[in-house]
């Protein structure tokens, strides 16, 4: 299983350098111009993507809305990694579908809030540091899995509220339009870097747009943003077993996919500004929204890769940048909600498309033949997964086909070298690691029948990691001492000492013993071994 201390590095060298901005930083007039402006464009992008997962989940755009709104404030004020955009995600109003059509929105609210609550005892609990048990085949495919869903979600605005695709003409129309969205955003930094490129590339779009009078959809087309504050509201379900049996399925899964997703996504942003930890305050950051977005009415949400990625290019890089994205969200939801609805839609997925770019992990294409192919397998994997089912489903799958590929690998490096000593005793030097998957090549090895009457079995150059290497142990031993003939092991930990039933009789200490645990706690009970936690 492949991986790294820093498995988004190569990831994030892709990003331009000259805006890496170290925690320690001055927030100088011009660093809070640049973090201003990103969260301008970030909130630009927010709209679209919030309206359109609201009518996924089935519920008001406004409740979309405000669910960027609340969770973007809520994470950027508080969350793990600055410069990390949280707001409403399609991972999450997928599995809120169901919910919504069978029991109504009221039973989405409770289960937010729910959703939260488990996300912040993962935080007290610090469960988030398990992340980086996450390889660097399954993050490779995290990315590109993410990549092709955001650019399979821009294909959505090229068709009509009934699922048809748009006229010919209109589809060249916003192709152009989308080409010189990208177009600004590809060109503009190489003239300056007083502008935001994304922001650049709306405002040319729009401007055009406008001017020119094109007939082309705009953010308006697709729902009307106007809105109130979010008010306070409990959600209206009945306080008992049978709701909790309802809501606590969805919650759980809704909790796991967004902090898998929000973790995977700080692991990114992490590498980009230079910056490290920050899992459990983030994963608390996160249940914090939900559980509050869930009492104001929104649909709850976690980090979005697109709109941190928009953010990082843009030069975001504090805490100012995404509270400033959640506050222009509230703007337009407010007071620019008329002049928000005219920008076109080509323009945010021209945005977009270039956040599709930059995400995709292109060189995995180039590596796929020179990894090792089991590596190369969940690379594809984890993308395919992502791209059909979901992300937590995806990253779940490429941990086991990873951990298991680790473990088959691992179990065939057990070996033994054999020799006879002087003595008459047979000698049997392990080397490797004797854990679970080893153990039963372990027993293999010996051969009690054709054995002399002494046997040595040292593990110098082996490891004991597993109650199933400390069972397999008290196995041998038991065959030897069944056929009349003693077995002696040598340099067993301490640990392992203490732990093998017949240590007493059949370990020879030594001074030269290593001192490491075995990797869970056991128990002794009554002669055997009983296993712990």
């Amino acid at each position: 299983m492949a991986s790294t201390d820093q498995p988004w590095a190569a990831l994030a060298a892709r990003f331009r350098p000259d805006l890496r901005l170290a925690p320690t930083d001055p927030l100088t007039p011009a660093r809070f111009r640049i973090e201003i402006l990103a969260g301008l464009t970030v909130a630009l992008a927010l709209v679209p993507e919030a309206v359109a997962f609201a009518f996924v989940a089935g519920v008001n755009p406004l409740v979309g809305l405000y669910a960027a709104f609340l969770v973007g404030l809520i994470t950027a004020l508080f969350g793990g990694r600055p410069g990390m955009i949280s707001g409403a995600t399609g991972a999450l109003a997928v599995v809120m579908v169901s919910l919504v059509a069978q029991h109504g929105v009221e039973y989405l609210f409770a289960t937010v809030v729910l959703m939260g609550i488990i996300q912040i005892a993962v935080g007290l609990l610090q469960w988030g540091k398990f992340i980086r048990l996450v390889p660097h085949p399954v993050m490779l495919g995290f990315v590109n899995g993410l990549a092709i869903v955001i650019f399979l979600a821009q294909l959505t605005q090229f068709r009509t509220s009934d699922g048809q695709w748009l006229p010919p003409q209109d589809i060249a129309l916003m192709l152009g339009l989308v080409a010189l969205t990208m177009g600004v955003i590809w060109g503009l930094p190489k003239l300056t870097a007083a502008i935001p490129a994304p922001l650049a590339g709306i405002a040319v779009t729009a401007l055009i747009v406008i001017g020119l009078g094109l007939p082309t959809p705009t953010v308006g087309d697709m729902a009307s943003i106007a809105g109130g504050l979010p008010q306070f509201h409990l959600p209206l379900v009945p306080l008992n077993l049978e709701t909790l049996q309802i809501i606590l399925p969805y919650a759980m899964i809704l909790a796991a996919i967004g902090l898998i997703e929000s973790l995977l996504t700080l692991n990114l942003v992490g590498e980009i500004t230079g910056q490290r930890g920050g899992a459990s305050q983030e994963c608390i950051a996160q249940g914090a929204a939900n559980t509050v977005t869930g009492f104001f009415g929104g649909m709850g949400g976690c980090a979005m890769i697109g709109q941190s990625m928009i953010n990082v290019k843009s030069g975001g890089r504090t805490r100012v940048s995404g509270i400033s994205a959640a506050l222009f969200l509230l703007a337009f939801i407010l007071v620019a909600a008329p002049l928000i609805e005219r920008i076109p839609l080509a323009a945010l997925v021209g945005v977009m498309f270039m956040v599709v770019i930059g995400t995709f992990a292109w060189n995995s294409l180039t590596i796929l033949r020179k990894v090792p192919r089991t590596d190369a397998v969940v690379i594809v994997l984890v993308t395919v997964v992502t791209v059909l089912t979901d992300l937590a489903i995806a990253v779940v799958v490429g941990v086991i086909v990873s951990a298991l590929a680790y473990a088959w690998e691992n179990a065939r490096r057990i070996r033994a070298n054999t020799h006879v000593g002087e003595n008459g005793a047979k000698y049997y030097e392990l080397e490797g690691p004797l854990f679970f998957g080893s153990a039963t090549g372990f027993q293999e090895m010996f051969d009690p029948e054709g054995d002399p009457d002494l046997v040595v079995v040292d593990f110098a150059r082996s490891r004991v990691a597993d109650q199933s290497a400390l069972q397999a142990i008290d196995a041998v031993a038991a065959k030897y001492e069944a056929v009349g003939k003693r077995i002696e092991l040598r340099h067993l930990s301490r640990d392992c000492q203490r732990l093998l039933r017949r240590a007493g009789q059949l370990v020879v200490q030594q001074a030269d013993d290593p001192t490491y645990g075995v990797a869970a706690n056991y128990g002794v009970r009554t002669g055997t071994l009983d296993g712990g936690h």
